[in-house]
């Protein structure tokens, strides 16, 4: 039966391959959802903001003109998350007092993918999206982000909301040439920035699976009581769960 699909979308060439993929049905774990929501994330710390939608916007009428069946590719649309404060709370709000408690590691972008996966979970959950899935791949493993460890724990934290976040390309993806591959078999472009350029895209991190899983042991139990503030209409308390440093 045919669900609908939610992608975390950074206009990057992973996430436009699993755009093309889920379109036109070419991956066994996406299959071919009847709508497709493409999640683009604001952490307020980018540039370059028209890249991702243009580049959504070009492939969404490359992908219709060349599927030639009666029903097309899925509908689909591309939805900007602001997630800026909450991925402050997690990090960059207290982050004087969180780098000791982590051998002093720095962690802004576990932190600001932790954000990004929250909104995205409570989006799923108000648009009744069962489906979300991303395009983290092997290759990218020196991010702390895109390893198992971060991978397991956000599979586990979203399953606990209703929600299923599967990473369908990370082994398949363990080389620049297979995406390169998918984009051109579809008629998108493999090369060049659909991004947008993030301050910390090039910061230095020595983090760990150690830190990482301490991390996210010690946040997302704050980020499901957030969640569940938030959706029951407790607003008060759900922003005192991430209070800003400078109160």
């Amino acid at each position: 039966m045919k669900q609908e699909l939610a992608i975390m979308f950074s206009g990057g060439t992973d996430s436009l391959a699993l755009y093309a993929l889920g379109a036109t049905g070419h991956h066994p774990d996406i299959g071919r959802p009847m709508r497709i929501h493409l999640l683009h994330m604001l952490n307020g710390m980018s540039r370059f903001h028209d890249w991702p939608r243009n580049r959504y916007e070009t492939a969404k009428r490359i992908l219709s003109s060349n599927v030639t069946t009666p029903e097309g590719i899925p509908e689909s649309e591309m939805m900007e998350l602001d997630m800026g404060r909450l991925f402050q709370g997690l990090w960059l709000d207290r982050y004087e007092e969180l780098m000791p408690r982590y051998n002093g590691k720095n962690l802004v972008c576990i932190a600001c993918k932790v954000a990004m996966h929250t909104r995205s979970i409570i989006y799923c959950m108000e648009h009744y999206v069962p489906l979300l899935v991303t395009g983290y791949a092997k290759r990218q493993e020196y991010y702390p982000e895109q390893q198992p460890v971060f991978m397991d724990k956000i599979a586990e934290f979203s399953a606990g909301f209703g929600v299923t976040t599967l990473f369908p390309v990370y082994e398949e993806f363990d080389e620049q040439m297979v995406t390169r591959h998918v984009l051109e078999d579809h008629g998108l472009p493999s090369t060049g920035g659909g991004e947008r350029k993030c301050l910390f895209g090039q910061t230095l991190t020595t983090v760990t699976d150690k830190e990482t899983g301490a991390y996210l042991d010690d946040m997302l139990p704050k980020v499901a009581e957030y969640i569940e503030h938030r959706q029951a209409g407790r607003l008060r308390s759900a922003a005192a769960c991430f209070p800003p440093g400078r109160v």
